[in-house]
């Protein structure tokens, strides 16, 4: 995973309450890194949340996380998070993350959503949506035609 496979990225600097006494990042906080990257995504592709999720009443649910530690982050790194849509499913969505200092890779990660309305239960991700991803990704996701 390299930065020049990302379309978007987001800088972040780590807060003193988000390290132990060492000065290292608690690992929970990766996630809300992640999730901070993710958000920023929407907005910059013209997505932002807004009650609606730019999807017609329908919301993303987080379903799936995962994250791997390379190294460690400490208080005050000025840290970049990359963000990608990797997959587009017919429900479901899936976000590779990759968490910098620098061009020093700390951490990396997926995070996969499920589109559903009031209700969860699973809905089409609408065409204008998925349109607004493709014309945004550097790398096209792949595309699958269920999950």
């Amino acid at each position: 995973m390299q930065q020049s496979d990302f379309t978007f990225s987001h800088p972040l600097r780590v807060r003193w309450a988000e390290a132990d006494l060492q000065g290292i990042v608690f690992n929970g906080h990766y996630l809300t890194y992640a999730d901070v990257g993710i958000t920023e995504y929407f907005r910059a592709m013209g997505q932002a949340y807004s009650g609606e999720t730019g999807v017609q009443g329908a919301d993303f649910f987080a379903v799936r996380t995962l994250l791997e530690y390379r190294a460690p982050a400490r208080f005050d790194d000025m840290l970049t998070i990359h963000v990608r849509v990797a997959r587009l499913g017919n429900s479901s969505m899936q976000f590779t993350i990759g968490i910098y200092r620098d061009s020093e890779l700390l951490v990396t990660g997926e995070v996969t959503y499920v589109h559903a309305g009031a209700d969860r239960r699973p809905s089409s991700i609408p065409e204008s949506f998925r349109a607004a991803i493709r014309n945004f990704e550097i790398t096209p996701p792949e595309e699958a035609s269920r999950g």
